[in-house]
């Protein structure tokens, strides 16, 4: 059973490093898009990522499980519990620098139900939103760092499973 928590956890963990590794991808290409061009092409994520972005609270939450079950302070234990703070890492950086630039991108087609709540939080509300090239920036950047930790995450959990 554990050495099924760990496939299934390795599996999670690498949906949600993809996602981030994808927006990181697209970066030097985005970087060259008029505003226009940019504007247009943002929201076609919605609500695809979004129902992906359930891999990283899921990961978080698996990868626990297997801090809790693992021998306490063995070399596997440190390798998962690394695993577990680049998660959150990750995580963390999605909801203070990422999903509040979400709103500003959706201000022409906001979702509905779930979508709406889920968007809103954390939002920029009606406030005076900064030079378009500042939240790109900041929009983009910020998946790119999403990767670099979500790939330390990986990393040390196929480690840790592998030993």
């Amino acid at each position: 059973m554990f050495q099924a928590l760990e496939i299934l956890t390795v599996l999670i963990v690498a949906v949600a490093m993809a996602l981030a590794l994808a927006h990181a991808l697209e970066l030097p290409g985005k970087m060259r898009l008029s505003k226009e061009q940019y504007l247009a092409v943002q929201p076609i994520y919605y609500p695809g990522f979004t129902f992906g972005g359930v891999a990283e609270p899921l990961g978080l939450i698996m990868i626990l499980a297997l801090v809790v079950l693992t021998p306490p302070f063995s070399g596997t234990y440190w390798l998962t519990a690394g695993a577990f703070v680049a998660l959150l890492t990750m995580h963390a950086i999605y909801w203070m620098v990422t999903h509040p630039v979400n709103n500003f991108w959706l201000k022409e087609n906001q979702p509905e139900g779930a979508g709406k709540r889920f968007f809103s939080f954390r939002s920029h509300g009606d406030a005076e939103a900064p030079e378009w090239t500042v939240l790109r920036d900041r929009w983009e950047r910020s998946h790119l760092v999403r990767a670099v930790f979500g790939l330390v995450s990986l990393i040390l959990l196929v480690i840790a499973v592998a030993v």
